[in-house]
């Protein structure tokens, strides 16, 4: 056989050996951000991440979000299961959200032994205040009734700040 012909094979093994993903880094940063929902006037953090290398049966993470209304961080676990190729994370409600504030986030993947195998650090930054939301769902039950503790005198509604926010 012709030496031209072995050339791009080797190259096409090369370039394959790469793809396989980290065995020390197994989980990567895909996304994160500010989801502002104003239906149920709610605001959370989400995260993506991929999976870069295998992760054994039985591993799981635990993302600690920094906490906007102060004190201690909110704690979020989560199993992961063998036959998922990405990893998705939200972090319960938030208050307090301030636009144009990084709030930090660190996540820990734990094997099924509890050892400890990788650690991300990041911050998210809101390009809203939690102010844009109203205190209350704007709709309720299964129509999608206005709120009446919402919607007062005339339709308009009643959007507060919440004074309980720390001043930054």
């Amino acid at each position: 056989m012709k030496s031209w012909i072995w050339a791009p094979v080797a190259a096409l093994l090369v370039l394959t050996g790469c793809q396989r993903g980290s065995e020390t880094e197994p989980l990567k940063l895909t996304g994160r951000l500010f989801n502002f929902n104003y239906r149920v006037s709610t605001a959370r953090i989400e995260m993506n991440f991929d999976f870069q290398g295998k992760i054994p049966d039985g591993s799981y993470v635990i993302a600690d979000f920094e906490n906007p209304a102060g004190g201690a961080p909110v704690q979020v676990t989560q199993k992961i299961f063998p036959f998922w190729d990405k990893l998705w994370l939200e972090s319960p409600p938030l208050t307090c959200v301030v636009k144009g504030r990084p709030y930090k986030i660190e996540l820990t993947l734990f094997g099924p032994d509890n050892g400890k195998i990788q650690t991300v650090e990041t911050s998210v930054t809101s390009t809203l205040d939690q102010t844009v939301l109203a205190g209350a769902p704007l709709v309720v039950g299964p129509s999608y009734d206005p709120n009446p503790k919402i919607f007062v005198k005339g339709g308009v509604p009643d959007y507060h700040s919440d004074d309980n926010c720390p001043k930054t």
